[in-house]
């Protein structure tokens, strides 16, 4: 019972780590008018709130071989306690990007500590641990807008108030019941780091092979959603709600995607979402009524989506205990690099003249493509399981 109720506080805490990442997006056209500065840095700001989120994963990592991981999990909570009291006070822009900067840190730091520690807490139901855990990260994703559009109605401190205000909360309480919960021993045996991450690199390789690709293309594509949907000649309010669906589609998709998680065989179901998504993809560059966008965005929105727990299941259950906190900081720590590039290539595309369906389809091909391969290679045993 008492892991249960460490797990509910983890969701609560994991919930405000989640919010402090993407809260900064919707306040943008808020810091433009109330610094006076220009979009481009405006835009550093949620930059370094992402930059922020992978830049400790690494010595998180190396921490976790000295340091029991619900300590580091606590200690993440104070970390964004604190930091969103910083930006709530910022009156100046390098005051507001250090605050963003270390609220970022604190969900990377997080992130690397509480995944293994819940795969320790619950051995035999990690997919679907995985699963509600990400659930309620990804509520905070689909509420940040209306929630901030809440806050003004007061003022936009209040969001970032809100946020340190109910982590210190969530902080205290994860304190206590972690101080009368037994912990897991598994993480006692991974106390060499270097050694740890390369003794599993086929593993890790393995991993980013098959989910690299997909996450690079969907940070392209969410953060282009709303373009591209206005593109596709919808007004500016459908395509925000557009990109509000493909939000909500991944709540549910965290929850049972991590339940089949347990249910199937990890490589197999891993290939099957990423082919499921490149489909999807593909689908949704050749249609153009808005019933059939609604329709593909919400199945793009639940595919992509299912494909973080059953990355983490895939690790994390595969890993030995000697290995699991070194192993999985360094692939966590490459998938967040990954993942922050593909912004970035879709504008460059975008700037030399290619349009959002020539840029998707090719991308979605070329998933496709991969998976052929590496569906190739499973058949043929070279892929660890």
């Amino acid at each position: 019972m008492t892991r249960t109720r460490l797990f509910a506080s983890l969701c609560g805490l994991v919930f405000f780590l989640n919010l402090a990442r993407v809260i900064f997006a919707p306040l943008l056209d808020v810091f433009i008018i109330q610094f006076e500065i220009r979009e481009a840095t405006a835009g550093l700001i949620v930059t370094l709130a992402w930059v922020g989120s992978s830049s400790l994963r690494l010595p998180t990592g190396w921490l976790l071989t000295k340091v029991p991981r619900h300590y580091i999990v606590i200690g993440s909570g104070l970390i964004l306690a604190a930091s969103s009291a910083i930006a709530a006070t910022a009156t100046t822009v390098p005051r507001l990007m250090s605050g963003a900067f270390l609220m970022g840190i604190a969900s990377g730091v997080y992130f690397v500590s509480a995944n293994p520690l819940l795969s320790e807490l619950f051995p035999s139901r990690v997919g679907r641990v995985m699963g509600i855990h990400g659930a309620a990260s990804q509520i905070a994703a689909v509420i940040a807008a209306p929630f901030v559009a809440l806050t003004l109605l007061v003022d936009w401190r209040l969001s970032l108030w809100a946020i340190a205000v109910g982590a210190a909360v969530v902080t205290v309480a994860t304190w206590l019941i972690a101080s009368n919960t037994e912990m897991p021993t598994a993480g006692r045996a991974d106390r060499n780091f270097i050694a740890g991450a390369l003794s599993e690199w086929r593993l890790i390789v393995t991993a980013l092979a098959i989910v690299g690709a997909p996450v690079f293309v969907w940070q392209g594509l969410f953060n282009f959603y709303e373009l591209y949907m206005q593109s596709k000649g919808l007004s500016d309010r459908a395509a925000g709600m557009m990109l509000t669906i493909v939000f909500a589609a991944g709540v549910p998709a965290f929850y049972f995607g991590g339940d089949l998680a347990d249910r199937f065989p990890r490589v197999p179901y891993l290939l099957g979402i990423v082919g499921a998504f490149a489909a999807s993809l593909l689908a949704l560059t050749v249609v153009d009524s808005l019933i059939a966008l609604v329709a593909i965005t919400v199945v793009v929105g639940f595919v992509v989506h299912a494909l973080f727990p059953a990355t983490d299941t895939y690790l994390l259950d595969t890993l030995p205990d000697s290995t699991r906190g070194s192993a999985y900081a360094v692939f966590s720590s490459a998938w967040m690099l990954t993942q922050a590039l593909g912004s970035s290539a879709v504008g460059l595309f975008l700037e030399r003249g290619y349009t959002y369906d020539a840029v998707f389809s090719g991308a979605a091909l070329l998933l496709g493509a991969s998976v052929v391969v590496l569906v190739i290679l499973e058949r043929r045993g070279r892929l660890p399981s």
